[in-house]
């Protein structure tokens, strides 16, 4: 069974962001960039789908030279060969123009299944799987908790994560799902992985190779424009509250709540 994961670099979760004097942007000088971390759940689920059927893993990432570090992990893990989206045209599009880049490449290509990270940390849009799929024109499920692949490899059950419960879904395959946390434990990158990830194929494709305009992505084929970013306010200080024990603090605490606070 054959299966393409799409992953994302991101700055690392423990990176201070910093946004740009003029609101355009981050500041990217020095930032350390991982695999979106919802990515790496697909990785794993398609590494285990192999390990159970036989077949092959494909890494699908999109971005500058820096994303083959990323791309270079999923080999690690132990996906068998990846494909780099890279061109400058490509790049600030939003999920839209990014899927569209995403269907492109994947045409040609023998697959069954595709996985995506439910979301990406950096802008949390958590629309990039379900656009691909309307493009594709594949059935779709997102928030997968449970994946059990047929026999036949034709269908599939998932179990997708609802307000209060989980919903059980039957989808034919091939199908996009989006993977979360909870649906497996990602496996480390073992160094023999590390040492076969340098060998394993590696397709770059640009604009020309995918047969896109330069107008139809990145930043002048997407349907939402970021036209300013501001970091979150500072926090004020915080109040300690003194005392001898809780008679004394929680009419202190009641009282400030409603004068100053103001939320009772």
């Amino acid at each position: 069974m054959n299966v393409v994961v799409c992953v994302k670099q991101v700055p690392d979760t423990e990176s201070v962001i910093k946004v740009k004097p003029d609101g355009s942007d981050i500041i990217t000088d020095d930032l350390k960039y991982v695999m979106n971390p919802y990515d790496e759940y697909g990785v794993e689920e398609a590494l285990q789908i192999k390990e159970k059927f036989g077949g092959s893993v494909t890494i699908l990432c999109m971005g500058p030279s820096r994303v083959v570090e990323t791309i270079r992990t999923g080999l690690a893990m132990g996906a068998d060969k990846a494909i780099h989206l890279d061109d400058p045209a490509l790049e600030g599009g939003d999920a839209f123009a990014t899927a569209k880049a995403l269907a492109e490449a994947l045409k040609g290509i023998e697959y069954d299944l595709v996985l995506c990270g439910k979301q990406a940390v950096d802008d949390d849009l958590s629309q990039t799987g379900q656009t691909l799929a309307e493009l594709l024109g594949f059935p779709h499920a997102s928030l997968i908790q449970k994946l059990e692949i047929a026999d036949d490899n034709k269908s599939a059950t998932v179990h997708c994560q609802v307000e209060g419960g989980l919903a059980v879904l039957d989808v034919s395959l091939p199908a996009v799902l989006t993977t979360q946390k909870g649906l497996n434990e990602p496996r480390y990158a073992s160094l023999p992985g590390i040492m076969k990830a340098k060998k394993k194929p590696l397709d770059t494709k640009d604009l020309a190779a995918l047969g896109l305009s330069a107008d139809s992505v990145g930043c002048a084929g997407s349907k939402t424009i970021i036209t300013k970013m501001t970091p979150p306010p500072e926090r004020a200080a915080g109040k300690v509250i003194e005392g001898e024990g809780p008679q004394e603090t929680v009419p202190k605490l009641v009282q400030l709540l409603r004068e100053e606070a103001k939320v009772i």
